[in-house]
């Protein structure tokens, strides 16, 4: 018999809060956490703006050692990751085994920030084209190998089960869970403490985002910068964060009396094999995964009552979703409600699809679709439900959320209310 895959524990950390409930309050009240870089100075910059994470690690419970050993993508897990196992009651001293424990971290970048930073001190300053090894950090070495984000996570959450990284551009956050389930459904875990985590504002991962035109420039209001499905729209605003999911076989969960979020029932992935950045504007590529999606959830288009959309705000990506909902769900589709909280805490990169995946969850809890911030003058083109500025009362069953990452990558997963048994 298949085993069925629930959520019993999450954690976000994004731009703007400090802890789940703050991120929930503030994208339900349509608030831009969006504001100008104080990570670096950004002046050189066309996108001065970003959405940065106010993470206090002394506060959040690290070490004096540990702030200086771990990168901030790290940092981010592993606090997400300690707050969701506590949550979720699989903290040390309960009766799970740890070998039945997995981890599953999605992740972009990588240890982006303490990479640049070594880079310069060893370079001094870009000045030396040989750089000068004496000055290089003890933990180097970690920061170059992104196994490190899995295995920080794990040594947090106790796991000594199936331990793996995934990383496919801004997919790998939903990439990652997909994985996670799999793993459960077949049998080889019965808990998997799974998401993403990225901290990509740096003055490189800023500058390649520049050399594409793929960030705003709307540097003097960067609250109202990111417009998703918006006629003004001029691209999205680079942001870190960081969520984490405790994802468990049904029976486990109901035996030991766990609290439900909700349950996972489809996931799939598609490569559209056609071009590193673009897209196609029939929308084909995201329509096949959310349809193989759909299909492995065994669940009509018709049923789905919430759309987390992609939503990064370009104009190539915003036509190829709505394209995309309208050939998987049809004439529903003008009938769904759709959102991007990216216009509030910006793209986090390979972070992002997990704390969408979180924020389906908690839609689904709550009973309440978060809106699309900064959406004033929508795109003609752009002609569903977007959910505008103002959170939205709607009792939800089944809720479908997606992403889309450069090198041709198009995922989705469906996220369903639990009412113990399948749905």
């Amino acid at each position: 018999m298949s085993r069925h895959v629930v959520i019993t524990g999450l954690s976000v950390l994004a731009p703007g809060s400090t802890d789940t409930e703050g991120f929930w309050k503030m994208i339900t009240a349509g608030r831009s956490a969006i504001r100008r870089i104080t990570a670096f100075d950004p002046t050189p910059f066309r996108s001065q703006v970003a959405g940065e994470v106010d993470l206090d690690p002394l506060a959040c419970g690290f070490s004096r050692r540990e702030v200086r050993r771990l990168d901030r993508a790290s940092l981010l897990a592993v606090a997400c990751a300690r707050r969701a196992v506590a949550e979720a009651g699989i903290t040390s001293g309960t009766s799970i085994d740890p070998g039945r424990i997995g981890v599953s971290v999605g992740n972009a970048v990588g240890s982006a920030t303490s990479i640049e930073n070594e880079y310069v001190v060893l370079s001094d300053e870009g000045r030396q084209w040989l750089v000068d090894q004496k000055y290089q950090s003890p933990h180097l070495f970690d920061y170059f190998v992104p196994g490190s984000l899995a295995r920080e996570t794990a040594w947090a959450a106790g796991a000594e089960g199936p331990v793996s990284v995934i990383s496919a551009g801004c997919t790998s956050g939903i990439d990652a869970l997909g994985h996670a389930c799999q793993l459960i459904q077949e049998g080889s875990a019965d808990v998997m403490v799974a998401g993403a985590t990225d901290a990509p504002v740096t003055p490189i991962a800023v500058a390649c985002f520049d050399a594409i035109k793929a960030t705003t420039r709307r540097n003097d209001d960067p609250e109202h910068a990111p417009r998703p499905f918006d006629r003004t729209r001029d691209g999205f605003a680079i942001a870190e964060g960081a969520a984490m999911l405790v994802l468990e076989d049904s029976e486990h969960a109901r035996r030991r009396g766990a609290d439900i979020y909700g349950t996972i029932t489809g996931y799939a992935a598609h490569s559209n094999a056609y071009h590193m950045t673009g897209l196609s504007r029939d929308g084909n590529e995201m329509a096949r995964a959310i349809t193989t999606a759909l299909d492995e959830a065994r669940t009509d288009p018709t049923a789905v009552g919430y759309i987390n959309a992609h939503g990064s705000g370009t104009k190539q990506n915003d036509l190829h979703e709505t394209e995309a909902f309208k050939k998987a769900l049809g004439e529903h589709a003008y009938n769904v409600p759709v959102s991007s909280i990216k216009s509030m805490i910006g793209h986090s990169l390979g972070a992002i699809g997990a704390i969408e995946v979180a924020t389906c969850a908690l839609a689904i809890r709550n009973g309440v679709v978060p809106p699309t911030a900064n959406l004033h003058e929508p795109d003609p083109d752009c002609d569903l439900d977007y959910v505008p500025l103002e959170a939205r009362d709607v009792d939800l069953d089944v809720v479908l959320t997606v992403g889309s990452g450069f090198g041709g990558f198009q995922s989705a997963m469906i996220v369903e209310k639990w009412r113990g048994g399948h749905v």
